[in-house]
């Protein structure tokens, strides 16, 4: 990478103290970590109170439940497609203090609201200022750096920001022990205030003048275009897409699963504990070896790890041998195979798009959450008191994101190019 471009001119800008707002390389990843976990604390949290908020608003269908956590997926990924193209325009920081406040105002809305369509409302709002929050998050990473120092810093930030859903139902199950479900809403507004504070305080603006973009028709449509274009970019980004739907899936049924098909509610915050450390396992991992083996090795022989898993799980629930040990153990196994595989599919969909980071990450963001929760809705709805739904779910995504990234590569797998 040549001084001339504006990842080498940006990273140490941000990776040494500034006279400024300059910030240090941990920090820079710490506050990358906790701006991408607002997703997962709003999404986490809820699970165990699922029912507590069913009953309180009068939702007799367990099922119809899982709107509040596919309502704010839905807003979350539609409105990514308006944020990068204005972060593009304007710069990452102003879109980092709206979104920031806009997640404290929603989520205060939500916690006193009186019914269900308007906590669904409120819920839809947050995943929209939430949007602002991730997508800008991941251009900041794209301004500073690229291939494999791209993956090695989002490798550490994901290392920080999974422990969020190993710790968030738990989080959430200790404050339903001393507050009513509205609490946990409470929790986030507070969150959000703190996070708007250290946006404001300390991370400078990353996006260099002379790479702001004009928002007009034109422009925005060429960005889109490149981002819809580009093999790889494309490629990497349905695989990601298959891969999250499978995840939301399981984010949709864990609660009626350890409730319903195994009768122990009380061991779900501990079993998802475990299952989403081992993702956290895998970014640990993948921080101390992407930029020596290369994100291609990394990502695909995670990804047969993954479908190997889910395959061997289908057929001991056919076999009418599942448990609550072999789920927690093939669930586990296949989310260290994910872990692995999307921080290095997100930064081999993002490297060939840097002079339209903002606008590729909206793009990147819509499909991937949209069509992700869309699956994961789908498959959340087909759960009939078994793992069995859950299981062919995850199965067939691997074996069709496995399919994307061969096509993509040209039937090849584990290939380096680009430094990647």
């Amino acid at each position: 990478m040549t001084a001339a471009t504006p990842d080498a001119r940006m990273a140490p800008h941000i990776a040494r103290p500034g006279p400024h707002a300059g910030m240090e390389f941990r920090e820079f990843v710490g506050l990358i970590a906790a701006m991408m976990a607002v997703v997962g604390l709003a999404i986490d949290t809820m699970l165990p109170a699922l029912p507590a908020i069913g009953s309180s608003l009068g939702v007799a269908d367990e099922n119809r439940r899982q709107l509040i956590i596919t309502t704010f997926l839905l807003g979350f990924g539609v409105a990514q497609l308006v944020y990068g193209p204005v972060s593009d325009r304007f710069g990452r920081k102003p879109m980092l203090i709206a979104g920031a406040a806009g997640y404290a105002l929603t989520s205060f809305f939500a916690a006193v609201a009186p019914s269900f369509e308007l906590l669904l409302a409120a819920r839809l709002l947050q995943g929209v200022a939430v949007a602002a929050v991730r997508v800008v998050t991941v251009s900041v990473v794209r301004d500073c750096y690229g291939g494999r120092q791209m993956a090695r810093v989002m490798s550490l930030a994901f290392m920080v920001f999974l422990a969020v859903p190993v710790l968030a139902p738990s989080i959430g199950q200790v404050l339903m022990w001393f507050l009513p479900w509205r609490g946990l809403f409470a929790a986030l507004t507070v969150y959000a205030l703190l996070l708007l504070g250290w946006i404001m305080a300390r991370l400078p603006e990353t996006l260099h003048p002379e790479f702001r973009r004009p928002i007009d028709p034109v422009s925005v449509s060429r960005a889109i275009g490149r981002s819809l274009t580009a093999r790889q970019a494309v490629g990497y980004m349905l695989a990601q897409t298959a891969l999250s739907g499978a995840l939301y899936g399981f984010i949709n049924s864990v609660e009626q699963i350890f409730a319903d098909t195994f009768h122990a509610p009380r061991l779900m915050p501990l079993v998802f504990a475990g299952i989403a450390g081992m993702m956290a396992v895998a970014s640990l991992t993948n921080s101390r070896v992407v930029e020596r083996l290369g994100t291609r090795r990394v990502s695909h022989s995670a990804l047969l790890c993954y479908v190997a898993a889910e395959l061997v799980h289908l057929g001991i629930v056919l076999s009418g041998h599942e448990t609550i040990v072999t789920f927690a153990v093939c669930q586990g196994i296949a989310m260290f195979g994910f872990g692995l595989s999307m921080s290095n599919f997100g930064a081999m969909a993002m490297e060939p798009l840097a002079d339209v980071a903002g606008t590729a990450a909206s793009v990147q963001g819509f499909v991937t959450v949209v069509a992700g929760s869309l699956i994961g809705y789908w498959i959340g709805q087909h759960f009939d008191g078994t793992t069995l739904p859950l299981t062919i779910g995850f199965a067939l995504a691997g074996v069709v994101a496995l399919a994307i990234i061969l096509v993509t590569e040209g039937g090849s797998l584990f290939r380096p190019r680009m430094g990647a």
